[in-house]
């Protein structure tokens, strides 16, 4: 179940943007962790089983109706279990009105995902 962030899932949040390859220092994580707290556009949703073992951060377009998938993390213990998959289909359910893009990073997987 894909669950909005708020400041009480920080660490694990950090934890799990650590993976991706843009986001190993820790100066850098706690920056993107502050955008995503503080710009409007910018939105982190975390993914829930029993525990949180993914992330997805969007950055909301309005202008253009798209959402820009910015990071996506799973906890490698739950990899290839279609969990990423399903946070982006989360995501497009949620926000069916939006185009679904990616970033230079995001891209390789989103492009997998046959129903964006």
């Amino acid at each position: 179940m894909l669950i909005r962030y708020k400041k009480t899932f920080e660490k694990i949040s950090m934890g799990l943007l650590s993976f991706m390859p843009t986001e190993k220092d820790l100066k850098k994580l706690q920056f993107t962790i502050k955008e995503y707290e503080t710009v409007e556009s910018l939105q982190l949703f975390l993914w829930k089983e029993e525990d949180i073992i993914g992330l997805i951060g969007v950055q909301m377009n309005d202008s253009d109706s798209s959402l820009l998938i910015q990071h996506i993390s799973v906890n490698p213990s739950h990899r290839h279990q279609g969990i990423g998959k399903k946070m982006v289909k989360s995501l497009k359910d949620m926000f069916p009105e939006k185009q679904i893009t990616a970033n230079d990073t995001t891209s390789p997987f989103v492009e997998k995902c046959d129903f964006c």
